[in-house]
This record gives structure tokens, C-alpha cells and sequence, in this order.
């Protein structure tokens, strides 16, 4: 019976071809993306508006970020670049890496190219001037009495 031969792992656990510089390099394309995902999660119209959001490294290291309907990707650039901050640096970390229009952006965001594209998009003006689109903020604020019934109560039918 023969055995295949494979390259074993060194016992100290890291890969021989694995450099410092590869692993750091990693590292900040992992801290952008979680930084972009962070300030869209935080953006409760952005998560609720969406549909098909979904994400995936590029061929060239870049993360892709796509969604249909809900905001347009100019918009959602520039959200990022008011979110996406660090307080102990000085300067923005997000940055215009080409043309963006309705449809699509190009950022860079801690030297991390990032490519937004919005698939049928409505914007945000359009959603927030909807009749029928429901909003969790709206919701729970019952401080507000008004004449019409709440969304809880259609909902529930009460």
C-alpha cells in the first residue's frame, strides 16, 4: 500500500511560506471588513430596507458587497465614510477608490478596496416616503399618541 506524501506542519504551528507581512496583510483586510459590516449593521434602515445582502473577497484581495433594493451605493458610501472611524487615528479610513453613481462605489477603506453594488436600488429618500414600508423605530416608540392605530395593533388586530 503506498502512502502519499504531503508537506507536514512545522511543530510550531505556523506555515514555513506564512511571513509576518502575509499574516498582518490579512489581518487589516478582516479589520476592514468588519469595520464595514459593524457601521452597516448599525444603520438599522440599511439592515431592515435590503434584501439579498450578501458579501465575497474578489480574486484581487477586494471585498464585494451587494444588496438588492433599499439604498442607493452612493448613499451606502457615504454612510461608511461618516460610520467607519477609529479614535486613535487622526484621519478617515474610508476613501473614494473611483467613481461611484446609484448603482455602484469603489472605496477604499484602511487601504482595503471595497466594491458596493446596489441591484435595483430605491434610496433612502424613497423608503422613508413610503406608505406601507413599516419601520421598527416607528414602532416601539410609544410616546407618540396619534389617532392611528399603531403597527403592533395591525398586526395583531386590536
Amino acid at each position: 500500500m503506498k502512502r502519499k506524501h504531503a508537506l507536514r506542519r512545522p511543530k510550531a504551528g505556523t506555515s514555513p511560506d506564512q511571513g509576518g507581512e502575509l499574516s498582518l496583510t490579512s489581518a487589516r483586510r478582516y479589520e476592514a471588513f468588519g469595520r464595514v459590516m459593524a457601521a452597516l449593521a448599525s444603520e438599522a434602515d440599511f439592515i431592515e430596507s435590503c434584501r439579498d445582502l450578501t458579501w465575497w473577497r474578489g480574486a484581487d484581495h477586494s471585498w464585494h458587497v451587494e444588496w438588492r433594493d433599499g439604498p442607493y451605493a452612493s448613499e451606502v458610501a457615504s454612510l461608511l465614510a461618516e460610520q467607519v472611524r477609529d479614535p486613535d487615528y487622526d484621519g478617515p479610513l474610508v476613501a473614494q477608490a473611483g467613481p461611484g453613481d446609484g448603482a455602484s462605489a469603489v472605496l477604499d477603506v484602511m487601504g482595503v478596496r471595497f466594491e458596493l453594488r446596489a441591484i435595483d436600488p430605491i434610496g433612502r429618500a424613497t423608503l422613508h416616503a413610503r406608505p406601507g414600508f413599516w419601520r421598527l423605530a416607528e414602532a416601539l416608540d410609544t410616546t407618540r399618541r396619534t389617532n392611528t392605530r399603531h403597527p403592533w395593533e395591525e398586526l395583531l388586530g386590536g
